[in-house]
């Protein structure tokens, strides 16, 4: 559907990600229209830019939207009140691109000047400020946990911030032209990007490195978007939407779409909308992802004018490590966020009231603007309606089956969409009754995480006097304060231990010699405190030179028993150093083993057999333990699935 959407050209635009309906345009009008994808009407206006929009991003509510402006300016809007809420200054040119914290009160941006500031939105003020890109940073993107900010530059560089550090954590080289845009995976260590140098790549966020790199389309990549599962990346290119695969590279589908340039994608009941925009004119475009091939399921393989180049491969189960979402909102993400001094926090003027006071939401259409926004605040007694999809193309064409289609060609399109579509209301679930006759049983997990917001499994009644008689309930202050001091001072007495635990093994180290290492680790065995493994094994994982035959002799039943502890840290740290260990030693092992027996007599050698059979005996039984923890769900469960494959030469 085509909509003239301003008085003048168009330079900027969004979709809402929550529903797929929800357009924002920004023009060289300098104002701010809001649309609904399926209707000609503009629903709300908004003004206070003096300079043509550039860039423009929505919340994931759909509630808010922030504006950057050619000068410089940001300013944010409350779309469910009709009003302005912030005007902020501080960028020195155009601002390229915006995004919204997942769940803090944050924004970030992007400027022409090259820098990236993170504002708080409270408090109306730059919060940091990211220096590194040397020209113009063209896309952000927070990570699904809200920890990470990626960026994309005119410099050919995609980086990785770290918010809580305040700091860059890798720098992705590789793309040969302007990086346009980045998008992470929904669950997984990943991220994509698409380059005007017409590749698509993939980034391994835990070893930092490239997974594969797609070179396909004839034109720029201009926008990038996973599916929602996470199974495949769709790209945008001028005419046309591929769908890529990463581990192997490969395209599963590519649909033709007279789209043009197009600008943004988002996804909503199985389709895909695209939206791309000429002069003073908005175009909108469905994708039936029905009807789109997703997997290998019917092989398409890497290919370049639909010529196949690269057979596929199955499709094996993902290792990568996944996100780690708090349970709850994030209501206080500035303790997480490293801040500016004082003096670098810009407090609102009277200059800054004066702008937002001149800005204006002017609603268009009351009846649209009711419909989409305000029944969110409203109680609803009957269940909400599902979101119902646009209407699909005709299938009595079969060449054009896998051609999308305007809205406005489907049937029927034009039929006002029911009251209730627009609403973003979750669908109804399935809840217990809040008073049942059985009691809801919680279930511990079977690897407690070593980021949490709460301890696990701890009582209060642990730090109280044990009751004696049902009636006494009631301790006094003294009692409960004289019982956690208690456990204090036990605490306080097992890491003073600790601690000198460490120092013996750190004073026998430090002799030098490899004798001495060996020495210091069988001092820590005989301490018989996992912990200190755990920190032992810790480094020697950053430091695989260090490692020996005889090393992974006295760690290995350590490993195994670390493996089988309940906390992610001696999990992980186990994991890690049983792949270190299979991946130096195991081939090492069971190349000696088969090797024939030597003439004559070698003590050195069969010094060397022995050491190898004790390993190989070792990794026999931790074997049973990982096959047995494979199929976890989760990280943990991946991270036992790659050993498991490591472990396949001992049989």
């Amino acid at each position: 559907e085509d909509i003239m959407a301003h008085s003048s050209n168009v330079s900027s635009l969004v979709l809402g990600k929550s529903s797929g309906r929800l357009l924002a345009t920004g023009g060289d009008d300098c104002r701010v229209n809001i649309w609904s994808v399926n209707k000609p009407n503009c629903i709300m206006s908004l003004t206070g830019h003096t300079t043509p929009v550039e860039s423009l991003q929505i919340n994931a509510k759909e509630e808010l939207i922030v504006a950057g402006s050619q000068s410089g300016s940001i300013r944010i809007w409350d779309l469910e009140a009709a009003k302005i809420l912030h005007n902020l200054l501080g960028h020195k040119a155009n601002i390229c691109s915006l995004d919204f914290h997942p769940f803090g009160n944050f924004v970030a941006s992007g400027s022409l000047d090259t820098s990236i500031k993170l504002w708080d939105v409270r408090r109306k003020g730059c919060v940091f400020r990211y220096k590194g890109h040397t020209e113009a940073v063209r896309c952000l993107r927070f990570s699904p946990d809200g920890k990470w900010l990626a960026s994309a530059a005119d410099d050919h560089t995609v980086k990785l911030w770290d918010l809580a550090a305040g700091k860059i954590m890798f720098e992705f080289t590789g793309h040969t032209g302007p990086v346009n845009v980045v998008e992470f995976h929904p669950d997984e260590y990943l991220l994509a990007s698409g380059s005007s140098d017409r590749t698509v790549r993939f980034w391994d966020l835990e070893k930092f490195q490239v997974v594969s790199c797609i070179e396909e389309g004839a034109t720029p990549v201009r926008c990038v978007i996973f599916n929602p599962d996470g199974c495949c990346l769709y790209s945008g290119f001028q005419d046309s939407l591929r769908v890529y695969g990463w581990e192997p590279e490969r395209c599963f589908d590519v649909v033709m779409v007279n789209w043009g340039k197009v600008a943004d994608l988002s996804i909503c009941n199985n389709q895909l909308i695209g939206v791309s925009f000429a002069q003073s004119v908005v175009s909108s475009f469905v994708v039936d992802l029905s009807r789109v091939t997703k997997s290998d399921s019917i092989p398409h393989g890497l290919m370049r004018d639909d010529e196949p180049l690269v057979p596929p491969a199955p499709m094996g189960s993902s290792l990568r490590r996944i996100y780690d979402r708090p349970s709850t909102s994030c209501n206080k993400p500035q303790s997480r966020v490293k801040h500016n001094s004082e003096s670098e926090r810009r407090s609102p003027s009277s200059e800054d009231d004066w702008d937002e006071k001149e800005s204006k939401a002017e609603i268009q259409n009351q009846e649209d603007y009711k419909e989409i926004f305000q029944p969110k605040n409203i109680i609803c007694r009957t269940p909400p309606r599902n979101n119902k999809p646009f209407p699909a193309p005709p299938e009595d064409e079969p060449v054009t089956a896998k051609e999308a289609v305007k809205p406005s060609q489907a049937a029927d399109f034009q039929t006002p969409l029911p009251k209730q579509e627009l609403v973003r209301t979750p669908d109804p679930v399935q809840r217990p009754p809040i008073a049942s006759s059985t009691p809801l049983t919680r279930t511990e997990p079977s690897v407690i995480p070593a980021a949490r917001n709460k301890p696990i499994g701890l009582k209060a009644s642990d730090f109280l006097p044990a009751v004696k008689n049902q009636s006494q309930t009631e301790h006094t202050d003294e009692e409960a304060i004289s019982q956690i001091r208690k456990g204090h001072e036990t605490m306080c007495a097992v890491l003073t231990s600790r601690r000198k635990n460490l120092e013996t093994v750190l004073a026998i180290w430090r002799a030098g010699d490899i004798k001495a290492r060996m020495c210091a680790m069988e001092s820590a065995v005989a301490i018989n405190d996992l912990s200190v493994i755990m920190d032992l094994s810790n480094i020697l994982n950053q430091k695989a030179s260090v490692w020996s035959l005889d090393l992974c002799i006295i760690i290995l039943p350590q490993i195994e028993k670390l493996l089988q502890r309940k906390y992610e840290s001696y999990v992980q740290t186990g994991c890690t150093s049983l792949k270190l260990i299979l991946q130096r030693f195991l081939p090492l092992i069971t190349d000696i083993l088969a090797a024939p027996p030597s003439v004559g007599v070698d003590i050195t050698r069969e010094e060397r057999i022995q050491k190898c059979k004790m390993c190989y005996k070792q990794l026999k039984n931790i074997s049973n333990i990982i096959k047995n923890k494979s199929g976890l769900s989760g990280r943990h469960g991946s991270a036992f699935r790659e050993l498991h494959l490591l472990m396949a030469g001992l049989e």
